[in-house]
Parts: structure tokens; sequence; C-alpha cells
């Protein structure tokens, strides 16, 4: 199941359809779907959990806690919407690729995917793009 929440006043506007997407997606790489919750907010909420629990007093755009257990993939993601919107413009993207990138960024994660070596990164990034290439159609 993944159920989206809101600490801030954006809304997703196709629940449906990107909770279909990251579940092909999780099932593609062969896990399946637990209980994934997105929970979009600010920066000032998203710094305050990065400073408790990761001791990291930096902005970021995703922080994940991993609950996976084996092959099913559980966890809570929390997203900046402020950070997605800045970066969307550093990046020249629109705010809805930045977005479905981080979403789906964080299943990633949880399916083992990392992003601290180069070639991990370009692994990440080979990944995130098959799964936006595969929303856009």
């Amino acid at each position: 199941m993944i159920e989206f929440n809101y600490e801030t006043s954006f809304k997703i506007k196709d629940e449906n359809l990107l909770q279909n997407w990251i579940v092909t997606t999780v099932s593609k790489e062969g896990f399946e779907v637990g209980e994934i919750n997105y929970i979009f907010c600010d920066d000032e909420y998203l710094h305050k959990l990065n400073v408790e629990f990761l001791q990291h007093d930096t902005l970021t755009d995703i922080i994940s806690f991993d609950n996976s257990l084996g092959q099913i993939i559980s966890g809570d993601i929390f997203i900046s919407v402020d950070r997605v919107e800045d970066n969307s413009k550093d990046y020249n993207v629109s705010f809805e690729e930045e977005l479905h990138r981080v979403m789906i960024h964080g299943v990633l994660h949880y399916m083992g995917y990392k992003d601290k070596s180069k070639q991990e990164k370009e692994s990440m990034r080979t990944a995130e793009n098959n799964a936006l290439n595969s929303l856009k159609n």
C-alpha cells in the first residue's frame, strides 16, 4: 500500500497514477510493495528531521526511513516540496519531473541502490531515468 500524506498545502495531482507507477517500478526490480508512506513537507519540517535523526544541519530534498524486509519494500519517505521546486529550477526541469525523480529515488534506495560513489550514482540515475520514462509512456 502506498499512501500520500501532507504536512503542507501541496497535493499530488493524480495519486492513483503515481501509486500504480511505483508498484510497477518495484515489481520490475523483483520486489513487492509493503507499506510506503510519502510525507510531503516544507524545508523547515525536513530540516528538523535531518538534524534530529541524521545529525545533518543542512537542507535536503528527501529523507527516507527504510523498514523493508527482504523483498517487501516499506518505509517512510519525507520530501521537501520547497527543495524540489528549487532543484527543478536549478536543473531546468519541470517541478513534476523533479518530484517524480525524488519520489522514485527513495524507493530505489529501499531496493539496494546507493548513490555515494560515482558508479553508484550512475546506476541510480539510470534506474531513475528508466522509471521516469515508463511514467511518460
